[in-house]
């Protein structure tokens, strides 16, 4: 890696411990006013403070991110489909590098899809992408993206993970899975942990720990974060797990401090998400 590089990527991944706490807030560009989400500025701000970096789409970020906020960017620059369109793995490229480096951004993410129809394409985008970034410096993260016909297991995250590092991705975003380990060593490029579909705050947490113990260098949480009653507290919970090696007692013990330090009134339950396709 050239200094460039080295420097946006130092501000993904930590380099005094190797970890990064991603807050994945994306989930517009395919699923629209996602629940807790509607109002992405109001979401976003309290939770800024304690995530390393923020994981969304341009539009979100100019309209919802203060610019005076010095807060890393992995910018998703994929996308293209929709929830109610006829295959969501139909994605292309819609950013260019150019307004990539006018938002100073520090990473490139972009989804791919082993396995589906549409295979080819994102792989082409993916190995597109890669190019473009290595011109400027900009290190690029690939999303493995799973629908509900794929099988979440070590054999296809291990041959999705792999093929993304092959192609250049220099950090991959995937799934926990049983006998992640072995995704882990056929993997030369780091790895984050998705949050996937909102869990009950001890098994998100669990989730985390168990990501992290297994060999993951961090988690890009959304749901799991701000789908919480208490958003801030989660995301203080997780940070402990990420950052200071804490366990799951340890974690949720921060959690339920934290949460009765909020005054807030919980928001209602958050409403069922469709599972076609899972990206935080």
């Amino acid at each position: 890696m050239d200094w460039g590089m080295k420097n946006r990527f130092s501000r993904i991944i930590r380099p005094q411990d190797g970890r990064c706490l991603m807050l994945a807030v994306d989930h517009g560009y395919f699923l629209g006013p996602t629940e807790r989400l509607e109002d992405a500025r109001k979401t976003i701000a309290p939770l800024l403070p304690h995530a390393d970096s923020l994981m969304l789409t341009r539009g979100i970020l100019r309209n919802c991110v203060p610019a005076e906020r010095d807060v890393p960017i992995v910018l998703r620059v994929s996308g293209g489909t929709s929830i109610i369109g006829e295959d969501l793995s139909k994605e292309t490229i819609t950013t260019s590098i150019e307004e990539a480096i006018k938002l100073n951004v520090s990473c490139l993410a972009l989804s791919i899809f082993v396995g589906s129809k549409y295979e080819h394409q994102t792989l082409a985008s993916l190995a597109k992408l890669v190019d473009e970034g290595e011109k400027y410096g900009i290190p690029v993260l690939a999303v493995t993206a799973v629908g509900k016909e794929m099988a979440r297991d070590a054999r296809y995250l291990g041959l999705a993970c792999r093929i993304a590092a092959e192609l250049g991705a220099h950090v991959v975003k995937t799934y926990y899975c049983e006998n992640f380990e072995k995704v882990v060593e056929g993997c030369p490029v780091p790895l984050i942990i998705a949050g996937g579909k909102k869990l009950p705050e001890l098994d998100a947490l669990k989730l985390a720990y168990d990501s992290i113990q297994h060999g993951a260098s961090g988690v890009d949480m959304g749901r799991n974060i701000w789908q919480s009653d208490h958003p801030v507290a989660m995301v203080k919970a997780v940070k402990a797990i990420v950052h200071n090696d804490a366990d799951v007692k340890e974690a949720y013990n921060i959690f339920l401090k934290e949460r009765e330090k909020t005054k807030t009134e919980p928001q209602k339950a958050p409403k069922a998400l469709s599972q076609t396709a899972s990206f935080d």
